[in-house]
């Protein structure tokens, strides 16, 4: 079987502008594994054609730039060179002419690129997009791997050029970030009162991860990362390097911009009650509630817990009043009773300091209990009464966060093949995972690139005209 792939082209008055055969295929039909195109035929084909219309699509951008856009006096040429631009079916040279510019329009160059205007950057915006798309989602050298698979793409695509034009991507998103503030509540309460009913409540959870420093061998940095879930909106999730980031809690605000909040609408931030987080959420809205987070608490009543098993092989009665201890603190927690709570690890750090044994954890357990009392003092102000959240249905925990750590961070930061990083590429990549995951990164490029949108109708344009 003999296949024949033509390709024709015209401008908008019918003019036909190519004609030629793009591909011819000699194809059999008695085994399954010769049905239909191959990839290599496909991506031949891709290629092909992406030539072809690259190639007549810069013909017809120059011929329509050949005159004076003021006296319409046809423009000299000066010479031509060819310049490659590059997509997702392949790199493509083109030839780029240069003219003189003409003598009733001043400028400060004798003579200009007229294509230079078409082909503002050497790469596709959508294979700018693929490109910035997996290597957010896996390592760089498998996003080449991928890209190379399925796509025709240009033999030069290395992980070296891929991370370039990730940070390309991510920098450009930056630049578009307003100024940081100290405070977000904008507006009083007169005004607030005025605004439209808000949609449904958001929550927000915070929560840290840490990272290799590629400068400091076996040293870490911390990352910090959320998600946002709002009820009539998409969750997004969020990311940042704080030691690196400018403008950490202008980054937050436009997150939940973006969920559509207001001034007069519910939210609640579920933080692990350390500083860093807790100052990041802090005056964003003055509908805002801070909850420590309940997983946080029981982590560390567990870590108290174990100490006490150990503490049992050694003094059986001293281990059995400290865990009723606990359980109490635990009680007392859940329910919201702060106050009782305090009393109670007061009396559990002062028994520990009294307390004479073998134990070989019993420094360790001292110091666990005291740093723990510390830390419900520091963060008694943002303890609810999480029983009766719990029966409202209201979250009381940032386990989805936990998950989120995870997911943003351990398995694109290589968690277990610890790999290293610098401060500004782990933010960077942050910026560009989270809307990976999220699902917006695509309408990031549809901003820059409205044409894009309309690329990503994949109707027929018989169904579009419908």
């Amino acid at each position: 079987m003999r296949i024949e792939i033509k390709l024709q082209i015209t401008d908008d008055d019918g003019t036909s502008l190519a004609k030629d055969d793009v591909l011819v295929l000699e194809k059999g039909h008695h085994h399954v594994e010769e049905v239909g195109l191959s990839l290599a035929e496909a991506k031949d084909l891709l290629a092909r054609l992406q030539e072809r219309v690259v190639s007549a699509q810069a013909s017809c951008f120059v011929t329509e730039h050949r005159h004076c856009s003021s006296c319409r006096r046809r423009l000299r040429k000066k010479g031509s060179y060819d310049t490659t631009f590059r997509t997702p079916f392949g790199d493509v040279k083109v030839s780029s002419p240069r003219l003189y510019r003409c003598r009733c329009t001043p400028a400060n160059s004798k003579t200009f690129s007229p294509l230079s205007m078409l082909l503002i950057s050497h790469v596709a915006p959508e294979m700018l997009y693929l490109e910035t798309k997996w290597a957010s989602l896996v390592a760089y050298g498998m996003s080449v791997d991928l890209l190379r698979d399925v796509l025709p793409v240009g033999a030069t695509l290395n992980a070296e050029t891929v991370r370039n034009h990730l940070h390309r991507v991510a920098s450009r998103t930056e630049a578009e970030l307003g100024d940081e503030r100290v405070l977000f509540i904008d507006g009083h309460r007169s005004t607030w009162r005025g605004l439209p009913h808000p949609d449904g409540p958001i929550v927000v959870g915070i929560d840290g991860g840490y990272v290799r420093w590629r400068e400091d061998d076996g040293s870490h940095f911390e990352v910090t990362v959320g998600k946002s879930i709002a009820e009539d909106q998409g969750d997004r999730y969020f990311g940042l390097v704080q030691s690196f980031d400018a403008k950490p809690r202008r980054r937050l605000h436009e997150v939940l911009k973006e969920q559509g909040l207001q001034m007069n609408q519910a939210i609640t931030f579920l933080t692990d009650g350390g500083d860093t987080v807790r100052n990041l959420a802090a005056d964003m809205s003055p509908c805002a509630e801070h909850i420590l987070d309940w997983f946080h608490i029981t982590m560390r009543l567990t870590v108290l817990g174990q100490y006490t098993k150990g503490l049992a092989h050694h003094d059986k009665k001293a281990a059995g009043d400290i865990e009723a201890h606990l359980a109490k603190i635990k009680g007392y927690l859940w329910n919201g009773n702060v106050r009782e709570a305090k009393f109670r690890l007061e009396w559990l750090v002062d028994d520990l300091d009294l307390l004479e044994s073998d134990y070989p954890g019993l420094k360790a357990f001292r110091k666990t209990a005291g740093e723990f009392q510390i830390y419900i003092t520091n963060n008694a102000g943002t303890i609810p009464n999480y029983a009766e959240r719990h029966r409202y249905g209201e979250r009381v925990s940032t386990g989805f966060v936990e998950s989120t750590v995870n997911t943003v961070v351990g398995k694109r930061f290589g968690k277990r093949q610890q790999m290293r990083w610098s401060k500004k590429g782990a933010h960077l990549l942050l910026q560009t995972r989270t809307r990976a995951l999220d699902g917006t990164l695509r309408n990031k490029f549809e901003n820059w690139y409205p044409g894009l949108a309309v690329n990503s109708d994949t109707r027929s344009s018989d169904q579009i005209a419908a």
